[in-house]
């Protein structure tokens, strides 16, 4: 019998991209990946250090791991480890700590843990191959197969070192993936039978700097001449990276018309403290750029509440900015200290009460700007890419879901089969957090 790996993601889409190529890693190595970990040889949590929170789920999702299943090999792998490897071995329940700079030597470590374990034979660690750099076959973060959506790593790495931030220590410096690999990589997806392909990376807008004749306008062309991917996302850009050069090539309608445009505060003070290249000004100007380019492209961002020094004139400013962009989605981060950023050290650190009032604060200003784009988006056609489905009651038509191209999830109730096709869809009545739609096959 094959082995079986199962492999849990949290965090950001570039901890996505690397889950799915440690996904290929280990079917090279014949192992067969699982969604529960009580069937699996092998449990990898790679996982996220940019909060405390989010290091407290890793260490939950380490111990559920081995509640469900004492005989794995237990994989602590990720930025946690990269930034505490020592913390995490002191964990009786993790057998391996591997972080990003050893991530694509992991499946070997960790089948030859196993095999040392259970004395019987397994791939030798020298049979993994690394097929495609910064390639994914599309895992989702509970580990399942997805054959309609991909991540790709295009760069890696962080040289902006903003004050808040431990991302430059935990993925280095920035670095590019070649083109050439990359379209190759993507062809291969269009060849499995992927209809979307994301694009990730830490600073996608710097991509290239370190090659030859290469930027990121250059490298969607390439990806939108020379290849037949019906759909391509880019999953992040900065403010100041905007320019109408590059929304230019959104007139292909295979490029998604979302764009997420980390904000963090719209106080230019708290700006400047977090050491971000933009100001309030800057910002309105790419947004307004964006939605005189690409009409009805979804503008989603990420704001910090509570950074030090922060008052409450400044959550004022922060809140304003928000309501006057009307986000289609908002992700909203209480600060967290970090060891090892400048903002660690910083006077005027906010109490914790403060943090998670302003946090529900914005929290409002998401949820009206949430429901105001999709009322806009009722009554309006647009391409859906069906994914997943469950059967209904009746056990006749079955609910599927799927995302719009500009990155609303939808839902819909029909007998029709609707995997992985991209069909136009009338969308109908928002309901929740879930719109309704009816798809025109």
């Amino acid at each position: 019998m094959p082995g079986t790996v199962a492999i849990e993601t949290h965090g950001c889409k570039l901890n996505q991209a690397d889950s799915a190529l440690l996904a290929r890693q280990f079917a090279q190595a014949g192992y067969r990946l699982v969604d529960a970990n009580a069937d699996a040889d092998i449990i990898v949590i790679n996982s996220c250090t940019v909060t405390a929170t989010a290091d407290a789920k890793a260490r939950q999702a380490l111990r559920a791991a081995r509640r469900a299943n004492r005989d794995a090999v237990v994989v602590a792998a990720g930025c946690y480890p990269q930034r505490a490897a020592a913390e995490l071995r002191r964990m009786p329940e993790v057998s391996l700590v591997v972080g990003n700079q050893d991530k694509p030597q992991l499946p070997g470590l960790a089948i030859a843990e196993l095999a040392r374990r259970s004395k019987h034979l397994a791939p030798s660690p020298s049979t993994l191959m690394v097929e495609g750099r910064g390639e994914g076959v599309g895992i989702e973060s509970a580990g399942i197969l997805r054959r309609s959506r991909a991540m790709v790593k295009i760069q890696e790495g962080c040289d902006q070192v903003c004050a808040y931030c431990i991302v430059p220590k935990v993925r280095g410096r920035e670095r590019s993936i070649s083109p050439d690999d990359l379209v190759a990589a993507v062809n291969r997806h269009v060849a499995d039978g992927f209809k979307e392909v994301a694009l990730t990376g830490t600073q996608l807008g710097t991509y290239g700097f370190d090659l030859d004749d290469v930027d990121l306008p250059r490298l969607l062309a390439r990806i939108l001449n020379e290849t037949d991917l019906p759909r391509l996302r880019v999953s992040s850009l900065q403010a100041h990276e905007i320019s109408p050069e590059l929304l230019q090539l959104w007139s292909d309608p295979r490029l998604c018309p979302h764009f997420h445009v980390p904000l963090q505060s719209g106080c230019d003070d708290t700006l400047r403290a977090m050491r971000r290249r933009y100001d309030a000004s800057t910002y309105r100007s790419a947004v307004a750029l964006i939605r005189d380019t690409v009409p009805d492209a979804a503008i989603t961002t990420d704001v910090i509440a509570g950074f030090p020094g922060e008052d409450a004139e400044a959550h004022v400013a922060s809140l304003a900015l928000a309501a006057e962009m009307r986000f289609a989605d908002i992700h909203v981060f209480p600060y967290s200290q970090r060891p090892g950023t400048t903002a660690h050290y910083l006077p005027g650190q906010v109490d914790a009460a403060a943090k998670r009032r302003r946090a529900a604060e914005m929290g409002a200003v998401a949820a009206d700007g949430f429901a105001e784009y999709r009322n806009r988006l009722a009554g309006q056609t647009r391409p859906v890419l069906w994914e997943a489905a469950r059967p209904m009651a009746d056990g006749a038509a079955m609910r599927w879901s799927g995302l719009t191209d500009n990155y609303v999830r939808v839902i819909a109730e029909t007998e029709l089969d609707l995997a992985n096709r991209i069909t136009p869809a009338h969308l109908v009545i928002l309901d929740g957090k879930a719109m309704l739609a009816m798809p025109k096959v």
